[in-house]
């Protein structure tokens, strides 16, 4: 620290200058951002109560569960379109088999919860669910790193293309059963309570959702898994340069399809945790949340030129976003200008990565 304000003192003023603009420009957005919160906060001190920014970390911890499946594919220069329509099939399958025994319009009536004379057979029949539904996304996710892989296909291309077929295969999977592409509804309140139950109960002054926890706990290790495990570094390599990576002796191959296979467990992971908060869900659950995903991967400094990116910067990213929105809200901003400020603000950010890229080469 010391060397970088010595170093400053020995800039001339026009270096000086031209320096503090650099850095006004690369940290553009977050000054705008902060602008946006202190006029918020004028207009409406409640946007800074307790329960306002408990509310904000339980929007965004779904949605930081879904960035950090696809902040992996951001760091091999690729995306994944397919996020969105892969937590909206897997939210109707956690729905559908998590619906209360006594609703009437069940999806599968014949599907019964196990005997309910044990709190640990109950969270068993949760987990099964969710390991269920992360397998499905998973395998997808594999799909998508495999045609990238082996064919050398652009994670645009194939992304698109796999968001339209799972798109179907969600339109096809409310049809099953007595639903007729009904909203999947009636859940099981043991299921919305494991993941929207409060943690110090429901009747405390200070309401903190599971879901909060399980997602400080899930990005956690995907610290570990990004910065202490082989893999990890494997995928950083790929990013950076993949034909290098393969010279020194990584499985490009098999880094591409696990870094896709995990982004695909992570939108599953999110599928279950969003079917419960969001109650009723249809095929159209899911939609556009990749775009806000992506966005706050870039706002993050997850860098789509490669290898850059950290879970800390994800984790700013998905609540800098989501406090927009939350901003936006507070100040009755109609919702078509809500999607015209998020446009924006993933094209500033995008150009703001580009011109650090440029800059650096």
């Amino acid at each position: 620290m010391k060397e970088q304000i010595s170093g400053f003192k020995a800039l001339s003023s026009k270096e000086k200058t031209s320096f503090i603009f650099e850095k006004l420009i690369d940290n553009a957005l977050y000054i705008l951002i902060a602008l946006l919160i202190i006029y918020v906060v004028n207009v409406n001190s409640r946007f800074i109560s307790t329960s306002s920014i408990i509310n904000i970390l339980t929007l965004s911890s779904t949605r930081l569960v879904m960035a950090l499946g696809i902040a992996g594919c951001i760091v091999l220069t690729g995306t994944d379109l397919s996020a969105g329509r892969m937590l909206g099939l897997t939210a109707c399958i956690s729905a559908s088999m998590l619906q209360a025994p006594t609703y009437a319009a069940k999806m599968y009536q014949e599907l019964q919860w196990l005997p309910q004379d044990g709190t640990s057979i109950i969270i068993g029949q949760l987990v099964i669910t969710m390991l269920l539904v992360m397998l499905v996304a998973g395998v997808l996710g594999a799909f998508n790193g495999f045609m990238v892989a082996y064919f050398k296909l652009h994670p645009f291309i194939v992304t698109l293309g796999t968001q339209l077929i799972i798109y179907g295969l969600s339109l096809l999977y409310v049809t099953f059963g007595t639903n007729a592409g009904a909203p999947l509804g009636g859940l099981d309140t043991r299921y919305t309570s494991f993941v929207l139950g409060g943690v110090l109960g429901d009747e405390a002054d200070l309401y903190i959702p599971w879901v909060l926890v399980y997602a400080v706990v899930i990005t956690a290790i995907m610290w570990v898994v990004w910065n202490k495990t082989v893999f990890g570094r494997n995928m950083f390599a790929v990013g950076c340069n993949e034909e290098a990576a393969r010279v020194s002796g990584v499985p490009v191959f098999k880094t591409i399809v696990m870094v896709f296979a995990l982004a695909g467990l992570m939108y599953g992971l999110t599928g279950f945790l969003e079917s419960a908060r969001v109650g009723s869900n249809t095929a159209a659950t899911g939609y556009g949340y990749e775009g806000d995903a992506i966005a706050a991967c870039v706002i993050g400094g997850v860098s789509f030129t490669g290898g850059v990116g950290k879970i800390q910067g994800v984790i700013m990213g998905v609540i800098l976003l989501q406090i927009i929105n939350a901003a936006l809200i507070f100040l009755d901003v109609p919702g078509s200008i809500t999607y015209i400020v998020r446009g924006g603000i993933i094209l500033v950010a995008c150009a703001i990565d580009m011109r650090k890229y440029l800059t650096k080469k």
